[in-house]
């Protein structure tokens, strides 16, 4: 069993005050907000387009319709699933910011610029590692 002591060694503080971690908070709460939104829309349209795929009559219907409207659906549920993904990064970079982890590289350990943050809220990467990884 570890120390809370020896725990709190192992986690990385961020190099962020209190208020610039707020600051983060808003702008990851208000991605977050807009992705919900997209996400309701996304559900919307699979539900109607599973609707409509039933409703019609085999005779009324041409297969390249069909078709069309299958890959329509395939294209909808996969922003629907990257949406759902790009949540759960949101989430996981809330959680960071209540952990006082937030902006700090998962790589090299160094604080992640603002700019980048930014940009990207939910990056765990400084440009640095990004790079790297290419």
């Amino acid at each position: 069993m570890t120390s809370s002591k020896e725990t709190k060694n192992e986690e990385r503080i961020s190099p962020y005050s209190d208020e610039e971690l707020e600051y983060f908070k808003k702008i990851i709460i208000k991605k977050r907000d807009e992705a919900d939104q997209e996400l309701t829309t996304l559900q919307n349209l699979l539900r109607e387009s599973m609707e409509n795929a039933s409703d019609e009559s085999a005779y009324s219907f041409h297969m390249a319709d069909a078709g069309t409207d299958a890959q329509e659906r395939e294209k909808t549920y996969m922003l629907f699933n990257r949406t759902k993904k790009f949540i759960r990064y949101l989430d996981h970079a809330l959680q960071r910011i209540e952990n006082k982890t937030y902006g700090v590289c998962k790589v090299t350990g160094k604080k992640i610029a603002k700019g980048r943050l930014e940009a990207v809220p939910h990056t765990q990467l400084s440009i640095e590692a990004k790079l790297k990884r290419r």
